[in-house]
């Protein structure tokens, strides 16, 4: 075959493949990917709006999920500001936590005499329960959104310390041998490779504890209480299981998985933003 006759029936071969391409993406992509959750969310509701039926149990015992919407639908009001006042507290402990958790990283990896003096400490602080500290963080804060907020920061700020502390940590030597032929000081090493290099650990740091501040708000509620008469999520969980309002309890918890996934959600876009245009873990996910 000629080279000419070649150049002419290249044009032809190429067109077609690229639109049985993107039809098959699509189909591959909803049916590897949406559609199992799909069918397994169809199948849970179903299950569990007919077993409860078949057994005759009350709603007070297990609720159907027809009877959880129509609890969040006649108490939205009381919804609504639970999980208003659970979303600021969250925010503010989760920052609180990325903040000073990123901070004390970068202190700790610049000197290995103060990571091996300060880092078993936060490993202790983060095995002892909330609900054995929560007693002095009431004492010191006082009662209410003060010590919710303590102890939420708390929870999420040992993960951000870990990951954010490995990826200074894991810095290619190559690299770290280029910036001291160059005569690069400690501090411009940080800057300009180590932090930049642990990009990646400090996003997988700020996934946990965003997710782990929800949790720490609702068991601040539980230990510290709410003070002045106004909680989140966790003080409508309390009153619901006292007045044994247990449709309004499983839809409180729904509300709190909710805000966890929407925070992962939110953290995992700022992720891929971040690391998207040069790390594997973001530009796999494009593909």
């Amino acid at each position: 075959m000629s080279i000419s006759s070649f150049e002419t029936l290249q044009p032809k071969l190429e067109t077609p493949v690229v639109v049985k391409k993107t039809s098959r993406n699509f189909g591959y992509t909803f049916k590897h990917y949406y559609l199992g959750p799909i069918v397994a969310f169809v199948l849970v509701m179903a299950l569990w709006q007919l077993i409860p039926a078949w057994l005759g149990m009350k709603p007070f015992i297990f609720p159907k999920p027809t009877d959880v919407l129509k609890a969040a639908i006649e108490d939205w009001s009381i919804l609504w500001e639970a999980v208003r006042i659970t979303v600021l507290e969250s925010v503010v402990g989760f920052l609180l936590s990325a903040v000073i958790g990123i901070f004390i990283s970068i202190l700790l990896a610049s000197s290995l005499i103060m990571e091996r003096s300060i880092y078993p400490y936060a490993i202790i602080l983060q095995t002892i329960p909330v609900v054995a500290v929560a007693p002095l963080v009431v004492i010191w804060f006082g009662a209410g959104y003060n010590s919710i907020v303590v102890i939420s920061f708390l929870i999420g700020f040992f993960p951000v310390v870990s990951n954010t502390l490995m990826g200074l940590n894991s810095v290619d030597s190559n690299m770290d041998e280029l910036f001291t032929l160059y005569n690069s000081s400690k501090w411009q090493k940080m800057w300009k490779l180590r932090l930049p290099a642990a990009m990646p650990y400090i996003m997988a740091g700020l996934k946990i504890s965003c997710t782990l501040s929800i949790v720490g708000v609702i068991v601040g509620e539980y230990v510290a209480g709410i003070g002045g008469g106004k909680g989140g999520l966790g003080y409508a969980i309390t009153i619901a299981a006292v007045q044994m309002k247990t449709p309004f309890l499983f839809a409180c918890g729904i509300a709190s998985a909710i805000l966890g996934i929407s925070f992962y959600l939110i953290v995992s876009m700022i992720s891929k933003r971040v690391l998207g245009s040069w790390h594997e873990s973001a530009m796999k996910t494009r593909k």
